[in-house]
């Protein structure tokens, strides 16, 4: 019995440790942050990717615990967040904000060995994150836009890690991932709509599953494809995407308008699931062909 309990014990341990950061997000926008860096390196210091990555983490796991520490008694009311690790009483307080407060200080310090520029967008990241967004989820819709704000960063702070400078190229990748987010979002706050309205959240436009919600979600999603294409016309400086590549990510982004299209039709919970899927593919295979492509011109 007490075998069975030391073995289950640093499993859990390890369990809340990935739920109060949020693993899979955090993996995920230092996955969109080591994007950004390919495409400003001119050359490739793995150091800086290592850094940038570990960084990265720590300050979205700050972000994320922090959030969890603000919204616990809300999650406790919710079917999906309830047994995460605060509203289900297997963490304290004190521990959730002694692991947010040492992400934070240690994200900042290792992001501001790459360059202080990078550390100062975290910093604004995780304060724009933490101290107006989660606030404003439960106030009014246009949380969505203030975090967006932070949620765009991400794409743009490898850039800026690479070369230490913010212009138009890294302008440019902040842009595409804000408008991304607004039919990513509005997908997931119309998928559970009903869950999220037991914890009092305010996350569609209209505030409601209705045509105005869907008319918004369809005309964002047609913007994001189109900021996407901008570097194929050579106005964002070093950050240029070939005619090959633009035609990809055209047809990546009608695809992701299909859905798009089909929720304003049927308007249904399952249409919205379908959207956040085809928005993840999206950006994550954005991301990819825009690194591809630059090295490919390199190479070829």
């Amino acid at each position: 019995m007490s075998n069975a309990r030391t073995h289950t014990f640093p499993v859990s341990v390890l369990s809340d440790f990935k739920e109060i950061t949020k693993m899979r997000l955090a993996i995920s926008v230092v996955f969109s942050s080591v994007a950004g860096y390919f495409l400003g390196a001119e050359v490739i210091d793995f150091v800086t990717v290592l850094l940038l990555s570990i960084g990265g983490y720590l300050m979205v796991g700050a972000s994320n615990a922090y959030n969890q520490i603000i919204e616990r008694d809300l999650d406790a009311l919710m079917d999906r967040t309830k047994n995460r690790p605060l509203p289900a009483g297997r963490m304290s307080v004190t521990t959730a904000f002694a692991i947010a407060s040492i992400f934070t200080i240690l994200g900042l310090i290792v992001l501001y060995v790459i360059n202080p520029k990078t550390a100062m967008f975290g910093a604004i990241s995780i304060f724009l994150y933490v101290s107006i967004y989660t606030p404003l989820k439960t106030k009014t819709p246009l949380s969505v836009f203030v975090g967006a704000f932070p949620g765009a960063i991400p794409f743009m702070l490898g850039w800026v890690a690479a070369t230490g400078d913010f212009s138009i190229e890294p302008g440019t990748l902040f842009m595409i991932q804000f408008f991304w987010q607004f039919p990513h979002f509005w997908a997931i706050g119309w998928w559970l709509y009903d869950d999220y309205k037991k914890g009092g959240f305010f996350m569609l436009p209209t505030g409601k599953r209705d045509k105005g919600t869907a008319v918004q979600v369809v005309l964002y999603t047609i913007w994001t494809v189109l900021v996407s294409l901008i570097p194929a016309f050579g106005v964002t400086g070093r950050l240029y995407l070939t005619p090959i590549a633009a035609g990809v990510i055209l047809l990546l982004g009608l695809g992701m308008l299909y859905y798009a299209f089909r929720l304003f039709r049927i308007r249904t919970a399952q249409a919205a699931k379908r959207l956040m899927f085809a928005s993840v593919s999206y950006i994550t295979l954005l991301q990819i062909i825009y690194v591809l492509d630059k090295f490919l011109r390199q190479w070829i």
